[in-house]
């Protein structure tokens, strides 16, 4: 029987492996998967049945949205888009992102306290992209005055792809860290319940005991706690720093309802709010609405169009103060992609993570080719390097646009360049300055699987998928002494191969979880 809603038809999870005359043990099991419940999608009726099964026990488990039409009422809320069933990731590569994790928290840990790094690697970026300048005069004034803040806290989530080798293995590379309102750590805790439903609906329970158990939102919230618990005052609160119009507020109340369980109360305001309302005492400690503040978790503030005047006030006011910021501004310009451009230099690594080999040959498996685009001779954080690089850079991404990725400094997702509109870009910014705003990335190529991806309003067809891994991280430091590192769960997100950048708030990515194979 023809799949239906299918273009192009495939196979739930096959992939273009099923034409390779010598598939690797990997794809091999792949395949084998595919044949366990991959027969299910070729009944059209029994496929509808089973998505409305599987929405309805989405939004029994709370994978919800706030809609489009009203973002700012839960009075009507909508089921976050979700993969029907669990796509396959290979074990070891789960294992690698876990277990790099830690590394990547006293990395991201590192520069924010390296104010030479961050000072030279940024020096040619913030004189063409003026939010990056605005965060950066904020940094510098507070280092002027002095750092009031004694205890850091880092929620980090590193995210990956899992790149198709000329062999046909996968390897393990990351896209991006994310050191500032790295979001879905709630709703990813609650997917899995939905994905064994599905594969129990079909009697697959050994399938459905094989979903790994995640819950993200309890990890964040311990780092929180922790920072809260070493700020030193019982009756100081925690403030959540958030936009008036937030459709994944969900996804924060997971995290928020955690520290409730701890007797830690959480405040939600606004930059509007604080620039108002906010003050600091001759010790600079934070106080809103007469309430002293411990911690400052910011789920606002990483995008231009998120500050006017007012808003960058209270960001200064709040970086002033005495309160665990989550992220403090050294943290969210460490998350930069200059920063991750510069990093994958030969050679920083080992300055910033001295005497840590195993660390460092972890951390570098990773990197994919990342690219600077300077105009003009500069001075990296090892040595002087000639604009000459960025000009050899541009070149070969203009001869060969599928391989490369150009990406500038900003957070939030659908911000990256690809194909013919990349290839406009350069040719717009080669001679520019303005091209110092951007670095190019060697693009990750997966291997595509079939899956349907299920959104509100949308028909249940099998589309060809690429995945995203991400793994949450969690730090926090009391002067220069270490008090936990932590890796706290993982994040899927899945979309069709149709959709070159985006995420799940945005329609184009969709929520997921691993099987492990």
């Amino acid at each position: 029987m023809k799949l239906p809603c299918i273009i192009p038809p495939v196979s739930v999870f096959a992939g273009p492996w099923l034409s390779v005359t010598k598939p690797s043990p990997l794809l091999l099991l792949q395949v084998g998967m595919a044949n366990s419940w991959g027969s299910f999608l070729q009944d059209e009726q029994q496929l509808e049945e089973l998505a409305r099964q599987a929405v309805d026990r989405a939004l029994a488990e709370g994978v919800l949205l706030r809609t489009t039409q009203e973002p700012s009422s839960s009075d009507v809320v909508t089921y976050a888009p979700f993969t029907l069933f669990p796509s396959l990731v290979p074990s070891a590569l789960l294992e690698q992102a876990y277990a790099v994790q830690m590394d990547f928290n006293l990395l991201v840990d590192a520069v924010s306290q390296n104010a030479a790094f961050l000072e030279q690697t940024l020096s040619s970026t913030i004189k063409r992209d003026t939010f990056t300048a605005r965060l950066f005069d904020i940094y510098k004034q507070v280092l002027k005055e002095g750092v009031a803040q004694t205890v850091f806290l880092g929620l980090n989530r590193s995210d990956y792809m899992f790149q198709r080798n000329a062999d046909g293995s996968p390897a393990l590379k990351q896209i991006e860290i994310n050191t500032i309102s790295a979001s879905f750590g709630g709703l990813a805790s609650r997917t899995p319940a939905v994905h064994r439903h599905v594969l129990n609906v079909l009697s697959k329970t050994k399938e459905a005991a094989r979903i790994l158990s995640n819950n993200p939102s309890k990890g964040l919230a311990l780092g929180i706690a922790k920072a809260w618990e070493l700020y030193g005052s019982a009756k100081a609160l925690v403030l959540l720093i958030a936009q008036e119009k937030e459709r994944n507020v969900f996804d924060q109340r997971a995290i928020e309802n955690e520290l409730l369980a701890r007797n830690i109360r959480v405040i939600r305001r606004r930059f509007e709010d604080v620039s108002e309302k906010g003050s600091l005492d001759q010790d600079r400690k934070l106080f809103l609405d007469g309430q002293e503040i411990a911690v400052v978790y910011f789920r606002d503030g990483y995008m231009p169009s998120q500050y006017n005047q007012q808003n960058w006030e209270a960001r200064l006011l709040l970086e002033r103060s005495r309160s665990v910021k989550c992220p403090d501004i050294a943290t969210q310009l460490a998350g930069t992609k200059k920063v991750q451009q510069e990093l994958s230099r030969v050679g920083v690594l080992e300055v910033l993570l001295p005497d840590q080999p195993e660390a460092v040959a972890r951390l570098r498996a990773t990197f994919a080719g990342l690219y600077s685009l300077d105009l003009t001779a500069s001075d990296c954080f090892l040595t002087s390097y000639q604009g000459e690089e960025g000009d050899q850079a541009i070149a070969e991404a203009l001869a060969a646009p599928s391989r490369f990725v150009l990406k500038p400094q900003r957070e939030g997702g659908g911000n990256n360049l690809y194909g013919e509109e990349m290839v406009q870009a350069l040719e717009r910014l080669k001679d520019s300055e303005e091209r110092a705003s951007y670095i190019l990335m060697e693009k990750i190529e997966p291997e595509p699987f079939g899956n349907c991806l299920l959104r509100p309003g949308c028909p249940v067809r099998v589309v060809q998928c690429i995945s995203e891994l991400g793994i949450f991280g969690v730090y926090v430091r009391q002067g220069k002494t270490l008090v936990m590192n932590k890796h706290v769960g993982h994040l899927l997100r899945t979309k069709a191969t149709e959709h070159a950048d985006g995420g799940v708030v945005a329609g184009v990515a969709v929520l997921d979880n691993p099987y492990p194979v």
